[in-house]
């Protein structure tokens, strides 16, 4: 691992990687109209740039679900559920090794147990042995088959596992949110809203959203049934979960996902949170009370996912399973130290990632390929994700398939290598990409012109995964760099920073910073309100060792406002006259709470 002193002096070798970016200022979608006096005017403005033109699109209640039945397959899988809790049969309910699939199979395992279900277990692949998702050499693991296998977050593209469980004796459900391939797993039912010719109206449900629909209408099924126990199972206790998971996959926020999400967010909020949670909100410093959107995502997500990173999400499944508290907050405890050690592992790694752009920036690549024998392959997709931040391009990030590394140790510092280390027998490497680039389907795209050059592929718009024979990465990051050339229109290489404009004097208040917090619930793509205005900077200073806490006096009514800027230094200092791009937000200080301004961007203002 590299040492602190490595890491900032090859920072400091790729301080010019980052593109200028753009402030732009989002446009109202329609005259809002018919809110109540107590919404600030402000909050209204926000929704309209989003859409959001009258009350009723923001009233984010259970009753406004879009229907379980509307799902394709659903019948189909819940007569097997309803089928194998009449019998007894053991389920197995089979995750992915993100948050994702950790809360869907949390979700699964309360769900079915309220439902009635005796015998339920469940199974996560290790990344590093199993693969993604139901494998063939995870059927084999299983001792002894169960009669019934559930996957969530996963699935829809495990032909030869799902036809390996079903060669075994065991009858399969997929539940997945994944956009499918050309052939479909030989399942006894599929339930994913991506399906070609599902008629679901969102398709945006995230995996663990899926399973939680799939519950809703199996209990349904089981009522029709005249099975369903008295009193019938509270399925809103379940909330929490699908709230974290939504928020930390990164699905878009429409308006059923905020549905989910905010009735979360009020059990958690609330103190009605499963322990799991509440013990891991109190390791990321957060406060139940307060908690929003980000903080599951910033916060709470990543040391669940840290688990499937760097070992094995059990750790985490087994936190959000624990009833009792204090077992919770040892689970909590571990999985937070093991966040620890990633943020660690991910800094060297991003660090080098840079340094090795900086060395090869003539090629000035589009679509970014980028791979280092000794990376760890659990990280590689947040690598990835760092480095489209900074060059606002798509990145796909490749590690040996191994844990432990191979080849020589030395790097491929050139995008496009043409040696690539052949001692390797096979690369994997996760993907992410900016707005206007499909990744997934780049991905089927250079699939299609080049037959065989990847092995395996799947994922979504923004993020994929994907793996290649260390010999073919060469021929990969060139027909990947070609791709994005063709795909990409010009402007959308162009980094921008959209605002929701300039607050007016007198707005920096506690009250409207409450209200934007407490509303939304906020998120991908439909993002966290950001305002920009011009400010004289009146004193700064660092903070810890790499923030900046800023005085900013308003030019127009002389009033001063506290700013952060954090990872802003080492950097140059601020400007006395300055544009900033910032969110209002509440800061919360030994309980009392004053208005912050949280600064995303700085620039000089003329």
């Amino acid at each position: 691992m590299a040492s602190l002193a490595r890491v900032a002096r090859v920072r400091a070798l790729s301080g010019g990687l980052a593109r200028p970016l753009e402030l732009r200022r989002r446009i109202a979608q329609g005259e809002p109209a018919g809110w109540d006096a107590a919404v600030h005017p402000v909050l209204r403005q926000v929704y309209a740039a989003r859409g959001v033109l009258a009350p009723a699109q923001a009233e984010h209640r259970l009753q406004h679900l879009l229907s379980p039945h509307a799902l394709g397959g659903m019948a189909e899988a819940v007569a097997l559920l309803a089928e194998a809790i009449r019998d007894d049969w053991s389920i197995l309910i089979a995750g992915d090794y993100d948050c994702d699939g950790a809360t869907g199979v949390a979700v699964a395992v309360r769900g079915l147990r309220l439902l009635g279900a005796r015998r339920v277990h469940y199974v996560v692949p290790n990344r590093f042995v199993h693969g993604y998702g139901l494998t063939p050499a995870l059927v084999d693991s299983l001792q002894p088959v169960p009669q019934l296998i559930v996957t969530v977050d996963n699935g829809v593209a495990s032909v030869a596992g799902v036809a390996a469980a079903r060669a075994r004796g065991a009858r399969v459900i997929v539940t997945d949110h994944h956009l499918p391939g050309e052939q479909l797993p030989a399942a006894d039912a599929m339930v994913n809203p991506n399906l070609r010719g599902d008629a679901f109206p969102s398709k945006c449900l995230a995996g663990v959203g899926v399973m939680f629909y799939l519950l809703l209408a199996l209990r349904a099924g089981l009522r029709a049934r005249g099975v369903l126990a008295a009193p019938e199972p509270d399925l809103s206790t379940l909330l929490d979960l699908v709230a974290l998971g939504t928020v930390a996959d990164l699905v878009p926020l429409d308006f059923n996902n905020r549905v989910l999400v905010a009735a979360g967010l009020k059990r958690i909020r609330a103190g009605r949170c499963c322990a799991g949670i509440a013990a891991l909100v109190e390791a990321g410093r957060r406060s139940l009370g307060t908690l929003c959107a980000s903080d599951l995502g910033f916060a709470v997500g990543p040391r669940l996912n840290a688990a499937g990173r760097l070992e094995d999400m059990r750790l985490g499944v087994e936190c959000l399973l624990a009833d009792d508290p204090a077992q919770a907050r040892r689970h909590a405890e571990r999985l937070d130290a093991i966040n620890r050690e990633r943020r660690d592992l991910q800094a060297s790694m991003v660090a080098e990632a840079e340094a090795m752009v900086a060395q090869a920036a003539q090629t000035d690549a589009v679509g970014v390929a980028l791979f280092e024998p000794s990376w760890h392959a659990g990280v590689v997709g947040l690598v990835a994700s760092k480095l489209k931040e900074r060059l606002h391009r798509p990145v796909i990030a490749f590690a040996s398939a191994s844990i432990e590394g191979c080849g020589d140790g030395s790097s491929l510092l050139d995008l496009r290598a043409q040696d690539a280390h052949t001692s390797c027998a096979q690369l994997r490497g996760s993907g992410r990409s900016i707005p206007g680039f499909h990744l997934r389907d780049a991905l089927a795209v250079i699939d299609a012109r080049h037959p065989g050059l990847i092995e395996r592929f799947g994922g979504h718009a923004m993020a994929a995964g994907l793996s290649l024979r260390a010999a073919d990465y060469p021929r990969f990051a060139a027909a990947f760099d070609t791709a994005a050339r063709e795909l990409i229109a010009p402007e959308r290489l162009q980094a921008a920073l959209y605002t929701d404009g300039e607050l007016p004097p007198g707005a920096f208040t506690l009250e409207l910073a409450r209200q934007l917090r407490d509303t939304g619930p906020w998120g991908q793509a439909f993002p966290e309100p950001v305002f920009d205005n011009v400010f004289d900077c009146a004193g700064w200073k660092v903070m810890g060792e790499s923030h900046l806490r800023l005085q900013l006096r308003d030019p127009r009514d002389g009033a001063l406002h506290e700013a952060v800027m954090f990872n802003a230094w080492p950097g140059p200092p601020p400007p006395a006259r300055l544009r900033a791009a910032y969110e209002l937000v509440v800061n919360d200080w030994q309980g009392r709470e004053s208005v912050r301004l949280l600064l995303r961007h700085v620039e000089p203002a003329g």
